[in-house]
């Protein structure tokens, strides 16, 4: 199956599992495990919560352990939150604002979660133990499905 087909696929699942949904906890954590399960590549899959300005808390995730806390100005979660735009990074020893929560990550991407009124309520993080694993297919998909946040 290709990566396109995949995410047409945990779409197709995530969005019947959240039909009428409204609560984003029970939808965070629905997304985070249907993300983990469907990729192999994906060794972490969560979100980071907006707590209070400028403080991301851990929310929802399948993995191993993540931070608890990241500021804005820290990391690459901090950085999308900071500029409320989608972050990939082919290979995260390669920049200096990375913070390792897990040893094992080579690659990864974050993506803004907006409500309807476009307040930042969280970002989806997603980590992969292989570089270059993230691409554009994988920035249009986790778009999409962190649009499902706007009811």
């Amino acid at each position: 199956m290709t990566k396109e087909e995949q995410y047409r696929a945990v779409i197709k699942s995530i969005n019947a599992i959240l039909e009428g949904e409204d609560d984003a906890i029970a939808m965070m954590a629905t997304i985070s495990c249907e993300l983990k399960h469907a990729f192999d590549s994906f060794s972490w899959a969560g979100f980071y919560r907006v707590v209070k300005p400028g403080l991301l808390k851990v929310g929802p995730y399948q993995g191993s352990h993540g931070c608890l806390e990241i500021s804005f100005d820290r990391g690459v979660c901090g950085r999308c939150a900071s500029e409320r735009t989608t972050q990939i990074v082919a290979d995260v020893s390669a920049i200096p604002y990375h913070i390792a929560c897990s040893g094992e990550t080579k690659s990864e991407i974050v993506v803004p979660v907006f409500d309807r009124q476009n307040n930042l309520i969280a970002v989806l993080d997603i980590d992969s133990n292989l570089q270059n694993n993230f691409d554009e297919i994988d920035r249009t998909n986790l778009e999409r499905i962190c649009g499902l946040f706007k009811i």
